[in-house]
């Protein structure tokens, strides 16, 4: 590290003590000048900082020789564990020596147990395991392992010190460096070893390790133990199913006086281990056992021993004090004599034959007296209590015996046998059991397994205890994940509560049945209209939506559908409304939509329309699914749907859309949230209470089946790639009984509650005695106001024309016409069209004459009324006012003998009284406070319960418990259930067919409507005004003109849209280019190259080349600074290696005439003269040569594959990656004794070809590779010419605010991508074939290809470099070959290069817009043929004179020396780039001849014709130019932004002085 100072000396920072940190130090830095000091701080990167290895062995050395001094303290050894850790952590393999002497080491620091802190415990656990790893990977031959089994049993002494110093200050990562090491070992002691001789066991304080490879005959022989413990294990009879046959099978056992585990409760026994592999090393499950495995275990303290006596003549009970819960109990009976026991136990109190927790009749069967007077209680048979259970003993005596004279010594011990799970990282006593022969010293375990559990028929969850949460809640410091996590979701349901209380309240405004303003006040028949708007996007409206009903009986008049107190025609939206007519229309036969394309968005897209006629309660539905949009669909606002038959009810469409859009929205509990029906009971609150609750219940329930491990010889069904086995099936069914019934019932409460009736006041009595002044009031002063002469006019031609509408006879337009009619004349034609009317239809049954008549008998009533009100004075004639009441009434003494004579009052009276319904069965309304007391009850619990688990199971068993259920619950909501409900809706409308019927509440409403009907004012006034323009289709001329105005508009968004989402995309496309481009790799290839080429010639002989190379080459490539090249800001990365390319001999033939002179030829290099052959030193022939492997390849040939390079392009030739190589070390004095030895044999000769010197350096500065190739090549003239190849790579992404926001410009690059792929696509399908004749269709394409080549390169090159770093990381003093991420990386830059030329070239194409550039753009095109006839010519004329020119200047002037060079030559002449004075030097008469000839030709004659050409044509364009759709799309778009600013443009100038065109 060399840090300038202000006066440019370097100075060098050294460290007493090394403490191997990677990272980043701050050192402080004090400079003392006289009496003042001055302080500076600086940072050190960990790239810069130099560990000198060798240095930190030195030291170590020096700091084991004061172990057991007053220095060695556990600073001490916890400071130099971690240098030796450091040591040993990319180092290379170790040597038998090397991991002795570590391992000898080790035990000297570590033997001290009671200095090791936890930090120290944790080193040596890292050189134990990295000791052991070595230990088998070194070649275990027979030598190598005698001479290695000290160094084991020194890992197993270190080891048994670490368990010691372990047993004080617990840590779980320790246990894992421990257990590597000890299988570590036994790996070692099983390496070639013969079967069945005797064990390799190693014996220590706190550890024991057995190892023995055996025929599969003896593992049951004898049991396996070892000497110094008293454990063994014993196994039956395993059988050919679960040992391989004919192969001998390893044990593995080991004894820890110490639990080497940190989690877990204490145990107070040895903990053994024991399984069984194959020679292989893989391991042989052992489970499902018939036979048990008998296991002893010694206890370390033996507890004290409850023994007593019991004299069965005097008294026969005595007490056992349990301490522990759920353990097993074994009591032992020692009789005086052999006797029948009956052995009663009780749990606080005296046991009697009918009340006793547990009894047995002793001697029971067994193989000795002792197991036949033993009894084992396990937890299986009673769970025991802590508390003071009573023993009672009585004799079983013959008949007459009244007494006894024996006596029992009772000796109770508690036991429990347990093994680790190292899946759940907790004890469990699964499959196994205490046995009989358990004594208070040791215990007998009874196991059907080794490593593995059986399987239940329910498999049993991990457990918690509930009493002990505040044990739990006082790690929450130490395991904060699931409490946190848990209280996030309970913050998050509290929001979207709130949130889901202001949608409900937003919606139970929307749950209403509109009564339609322009019903006709007297239309008693009631129609309940439901319209379902889609949900597609931009589905709702803006417009006025106008509805008429067609009928077997008649059609209604023209009603607007809409609301003024809620908006209507919402997307998603069902919107209820009232629509009344005068009479019944029948069986209903269609409906007309259509509307006034008003408002901001007017398309509309209706989905169904279903209508009930209330009073017979008959429904037709009405399957519509389209558009009314000018620009959409069939381009039409008006449309007439049929009613939809059973057929079409049943279709598949029909079906399936219905079946998943009522799922999703009202079925599936977590999607209805956002998009519930609003006139449904269940409210959002209550689906995101019950979310929560299921959220809850489901992580509950996953965190207890958690970790579960499974056995792996349990039978699995193969379903494909997804195999189950029976307890994954069970935790499944499992989970789902706790989880869902008592969900099931909430929601099933929630959704079937009644809703609780609204009491309403009564009114008091001195209202109702009221009369109703201020109705009268009200309606004095309208009629005041409102009601005249014409208003009365109106009104009976109202009622005139819609009764001529019903009867679907001509109306008087004149009469309508006419505005100065009288109301006598309007009222005479009235009654003569009734009369008229009732002569036609008196005889015909069906007519709805009769129906009419009725109603019109009402409105006849109420223009008597209005007549009334009128009074004399409304009329403008003198007693029109008496005539015009006569002519009324009149007519109404006619209709009334036609109304009493016609039974449709009756039928009118009897058909508006509502059937009654069924009792209704659903839960009261209090029963909701049932569900919310269980929402509550279940989200609590489970919470509290899920904290406990997760504070149980530790922090990384957390973390991981939460992202496997956090990618679950995502998957299946964002894929699952999507896909369930899909085929769900695809099953009801293959196989089911049935939709499912939509129960409407239409009780209410029949009484709001009979409320309405009786409570009507003597006289009312009609609000329909008919002569509104909505009330009519718009005309097909209006439509087309909306329809074009629409698209202008349409493609005018869409061109502003395009514009800025290229401009976005362009914007991408260079960030993301010039991201990658580091400015820095100029100014170090240019740093490079100028300190490398010193020294060079044009012309360079073999010699020269050789002082080139021990001089600059040497200089520059080990600079003063170790490692570094030139002035030490570069690193050498490997080692630099020189390779040459060479000739075949005798490759060309030589002139008969000059053998005598000349005895060989060698021709230029090509790939078909290169010499591929291998030889000795000095190019002799290859046999077998003595000397060192570097100077023997240097002879050799090597491919190019081998050296892992590419071809190199000369000046002359393109060059194989492959030739004769020799690296030349790490440092100088190396390389210069390779260069020594190569000059004096004589690497280099005339059969030389090129030698290329490779090297590759990493500057930190700018984090750059720079793979450099120094190429001398030759042309077989002997002169050797210097090139330079260099090319920067940045492999290592550097960290900062700029990198984020690179990579996030890639990101959204390619969403931009992306966009243009979905954009082609539509092209594509819409286009077909003829997509791939427009130009620009390719250019996009080519685009998108590059920008997906351009992603899959840079995946490459990350890869590519990763593993080339690896590799330089593993063989750092071999040549690190760079050469493919070079490629893969240059081959990304051109591909850039291109992608930011295409998109630019794009950018032309937005040109377009500009009428201007259309022009020139259209004149190119006119142009084209006589332009590409002229090129031609003008190519011919430039490749005759380029060819004349190679043929005369080709053997002298280097600018013509081939054809290419001579074309270019004579292309740049004609754009004024010519070199004359080498023509006129070489030829003076002849190059002034070829130059004038081709300026006069080329110059003024042709490229005069071409400009000529180009010029008529753009004047022809612009006399015949035609504007295009774009050019309109375009001026109405400078229009809007113009208008936006405020300026006026000159067409709307125009258009204002024009109105009239």
């Amino acid at each position: 590290m060399n840090p300038q100072k202000g006066n440019n000396e370097d100075f060098d920072i050294k460290a007493n003590s090394i403490r191997p940190l990677k990272m980043d130090l701050l050192v402080l830095v004090s400079c003392k000048k006289g009496s003042a000091i001055s302080y500076g701080t600086f940072t050190i990167q960990y790239s810069l900082i130099k560990m000198s290895k060798d240095e930190v062995k030195s030291a170590v050395k020096a700091q084991l020789s004061q172990i057991g001094t007053s220095l060695d303290t556990e600073q001490f050894k916890e400071d130099l564990l971690l240098q030796i850790s450091s040591l040993l952590e990319d180092s290379e393999p170790l040597q038998p020596s090397d991991v002795q002497s570590y391992a000898n080491d080790l035990v000297n620091i570590v033997k001290d147990e009671g200095k090791m802190t936890v930090a120290a415990q944790e080193y040596a656990g890292q050189i134990l395991s990295v000791l052991g790893s070595s230990l088998t990977s070194i070649d275990l031959t027979p030598g190598n392992i005698s001479a290695l089994a000290d160094t084991a049993a020194l890992i197993v002494q270190s080891s048994s010190h670490l368990l010691g110093a372990f047993d004080r200050d617990k840590e779980s990562d320790i246990t894992n460096y421990l257990l590597s090491a000890v299988d570590s070992v036994h790996t070692f002691l099983l390496a070639n070893k013969t079967p069945d001789q005797e064990p390799a066991v190693i014996s220590t304080t706190n550890l024991n390790i057995y190892a023995n490879r055996l025929s599969p005959h003896n593992l049951q022989k004898e049991p396996f133990a070892v000497v110094n413990s008293s454990a063994s294990f014993k196994l039956p009879n395993l059988g050919s199913d679960i040992l391989p046959v004919g192969e001998p099978v390893d044990v593995k056992m080991a004894h820890y006086n110490i639990d080497p585990w940190a989690e877990g409760h204490p145990i107070s026994s040895i903990v053994a281990s024991m399984s069984l592999s194959k020679t292989n090393g893989s391991g042989i499950p052992v489970a499902n056992l018939t036979e048990e495995i008998e296991i002893f275990l010694p206890r370390l303290n033996a507890s004290t021993v409850d023994t007593s006596d019991v004299d069965l003549g005097r008294y026969s009970t005595t007490v056992i004090n349990i301490t522990t819960p759920n353990i097993t109990l074994v009591i032992k009976f020692s009789p005086s004599e052999d006797l029948t026991l009956l052995v009663l136990l009780g749990y606080q109190s005296q046991p009697t034959e009918g009340n006793n927790k547990a009894t047995v009749t002793l001697p029971q069967q067994g193989n000795s007296q002792d197991e036949r007077y033993t009894w084992v209680l396990g937890p299986d048979a009673l769970a025991l209590d802590v508390g003071v259970y009573n023993l009672l003993i009585r004799p079983k005596v013959p008949p007459g015996v009244k007494s006894i004279n024996a006596s029992v010594t009772v000796t109770s011990v508690t036991a429990q046998c347990i093994f680790w799970e190292e899946a759940r990282a907790n004890w469990s006593d699964y499959g196994c059991r205490v046995g009989p022969k358990t004594t208070p010293y040791v215990t007998q375990c009874l196991c059907t397994h080794l490593t593995f559990f059986g399987n239940s028929f329910f498999v049993m969850p991990n457990t918690v205890d509930p009493t002990k949460s505040a044990q739990l809640f006082s790690n929450f410091a130490q395991n904060p994940v699931v409490v946190c996590f848990i209280g996030a979701i309970f913050v998050a349901f509290i929001l979207t509560a709130a949130w889901a209380r202001r949608k409900d309240l937003k919606d139970k405004a929307k749950v209403k049945v509109t009564v339609l303003d322009d019903n006709d006040p007297f239309a008693e028949y009631c129609y309940l209209v439901k319209i379902s708007t889609g949900h597609r996007p931009g589905s709702s409206t803006s417009s006025r939506v106008i509805v008429t009903v067609q009928g077997m009986e008649g059609d209604c008049e023209p009603h607007h559908l809409t609301d003024p107190e809620k908006p209507v025609f919402e997307r998603g939206g069902v919107d209820l409304f009232l629509l009344t007519t005068p009479y019944s229309l029948g069986d209903l036969q269609s409906i007309r939509l259509w509307h006034d394309n008003s408002g901001n968005h007017p398309a509309w897209f209706v989905s169904t329309v279903v209508i009930k006629d209330l009073q017979t309660e008959q429904k037709w539905n009405f399957l519509c699914n389209s558009w009314l949009s000018v620009d959409v669909d069939d381009c039409t606002v008006e449309k007439v749907f049929p009613v939809a038959s059973e057929v079409d009810m049943k279709g598949f469409s029909n079906v399936f859309f219905s079946k998943t859009t009522t799922d999703f929205c009202d079925k599936h509990l977590w999607y209805s949230v956002v998009c519930r029906p609003v006139n449904s009971s269940f409210t959002c609150v209550q689906r995101v209470s019950c979310c929560f609750s299921v959220l809850l219940c489901s992580m509950l329930t996953s965190i207890m089946f958690y970790g579960i491990p499974t056995d792996p010889s349990e039978q699995t069904m193969d379903m494909g790639q997804i195999q189950l086995t029976w307890s994954q099936v069970m935790i499944g069914f499992e989970s789902t009984l706790l989880v869902f019934p008592i969900n099931l019932i909430i929601v099933g409460i929630f959704r079937r509650t009644r809703p609780r009736k609204k009491t309403t006041k009564k009114e008091k009595p001195q209202k109702k005695s009221e009369p109703p002044q201020t109705d009268n009031d009200i309606q004095n002063e309208f009629d005041q106001n409102n009601l005249t002469e014409d208003f009365l006019i109106k009104d009976i031609q109202r009622i005139t024309y819609l009764f001529a509408h019903a009867m679907r006879c001509p109306f008087p337009k004149t009469e309508m016409i006419s505005r100065k009619s009288d109301v006598n004349t309007l009222l005479s034609e009235l009654q003569a069209l009734i009369e008229q009317q009732h002569l036609i239809h008196k005889n015909k049954p069906s007519s709805v004459f009769p129906a009419y008549t009725y109603h019109l008998t009402k409105q006849l009533k109420n223009v008597e009324g209005e007549v009334k009100l009128l009074g004399p004075s409304g009329f403008s004639r003198p007693g029109c006012f008496i005539q015009v009441l006569l002519q009324v009434q009149d007519m109404l003494k006619m209709l009334e003998s036609l109304v009493s004579s016609l039974p449709f009052a009756e039928q009118q009276t009897s058909n508006s009284k509502p059937k009654k319904h069924g009792c209704q069965k659903d839960p009261p309304w209090w029963f909701v406070y049932v569900g919310w007391v269980l929402v509550i009850g279940t989200s609590v619990i489970s919470g509290y319960f899920t904290m406990l688990y997760g504070l149980k199971y530790g922090k990384d068993r957390s973390v991981s418990w939460i992202i496997s259920n956090v990618t679950g619950f995502t998957q299946s909501l964002c894929f699952t259930e999507p896909v369930k409900v899909v085929f769900i809706g695809i099953f009801f409308a293959l196989v089911m067919k049935k939709v499912e019927a939509e129960d409407e509440e239409v009780d209410t409403l029949q009484k709001k409507t009979t409320a309405g009907s009786d409570g009507l004012s003597e006289v009312c006034f009609a609000q329909r005004d008919c002569t509104q323009s909505y009330y009519q289709p718009p005309p097909p001329g209006d439509i087309e003109k909306l329809r074009r105005n629409m698209i202008k508009q349409q493609k005018a968004q869409a061109l502003v849209m395009e514009v800025l989402i290229f401009l976005g995309f362009l914007s991408m496309l260079l960030l993301v280019a010039y991201g990658q481009q580091d400015p820095n790799a100029f100014y170090l290839t240019q740093h490079i190259q100028q300190s490398f080429s010193k020294g060079i010639s044009d012309s360079m002989k073999t010699n020269d080349v050789f002082v080139w190379a021990n001089t600059v080459l040497l200089k520059n490539l080990f600079g003063q600074y170790p490692g570094f090249i030139t002035d030490g800001n570069s690193k050498l990365v490997g080692n630099a290696r020189i390779r040459q390319v060479r000739v075949k001999k005798d490759t060309c033939k030589v002139a008969k005439v000059m053998l005598h002179t000349v005895s060989q030829c060698n021709t230029p290099y090509s790939w078909g003269n290169e010499d591929m052959m291998s030889y000795g030193p000095g190019w002799e022939e290859f046999n077998s040569v003595n000397g060192s492997e570097e100077g023997i390849t240097a002879w050799q040939y090597q491919s190019q594959s081998t050296l892992k390079a590419l071809p190199v392009w000369g000046l002359t030739a393109l060059y194989r990656g492959g030739g004769y190589v020799m690296d030349l070390g790490p440092d100088k004095q190396n390389a210069t004794m390779k260069l020594q030895y190569l000059f004096n044999s004589t690497w280099l000769d005339e059969y030389t070809r090129a030698v290329f010197v490779e090297f590759t350096v990493y500057n930190a500065n700018v984090d750059l590779f720079c793979i450099v190739t120094l190429i001398l090549e030759s042309s077989a003239v002997g002169a050797f010419q210097f090139r330079s190849v260099l090319q920067n790579v940045s492999l290592y992404s550097s960290v900062g605010s700029f990198m984020s926001f690179l990579m996030a410009s890639r990101v959204i690059y390619f969403l931009f991508v992306v966009y243009y792929m979905f954009l082609q696509g539509k092209l594509l399908k819409r286009q077909k074939w003829a997509y791939f004749r427009n130009k620009w269709n390719l250019l996009d394409m080519a685009i998108i290809i590059l920008s997906w080549s351009s992603l899959s390169l840079f995946i490459q090159k990350t890869v590519q470099g990763n593993i080339d770093i690896q590799y330089y990381q593993k063989h750092k003093n071999q040549f690190p070959s760079f050469h493919d991420t070079a490629a893969v990386d240059a081959t990304l830059r051109y591909v850039m290069a291109f992608l930011v030329l295409l998109g630019c070239v794009k950018l032309w194409h937005l040109l377009r817009l500009s009428p201007k550039l259309y022009v020139i753009a259209s004149s190119l095109q006119r142009a084209w043929d006589d332009m590409s006839t002229l090129t031609v010519v003008i190519f011919i004329i430039l490749l005759a004179y380029s060819l004349a020119c190679n043929l005369i200047f080709g053997w002298e002037l280097y600018t013509y020396r081939t054809l290419p060079d001579a074309f270019t030559a004579i292309f740049s002449l004609q754009i004024g780039i010519f070199n004359y004075d080498e023509v006129m030097n070489s030829n003076p008469a002849l190059g002034a001849v070829i130059i004038s000839s081709c300026v006069l030709i080329a110059t003024f004659v042709v490229l005069s014709l071409f400009i000529s050409i180009i010029l008529m044509a753009v004047t022809e364009e612009r006399e015949n130019h035609q504007p295009s759709e774009e050019e309109e799309t375009v001026e109405l778009v400078m229009m809007k932004i113009m208008s936006f600013f405020g300026i006026k443009s000159k067409k709307k100038e125009e258009t204002d002085h024009n109105p009239g065109h």
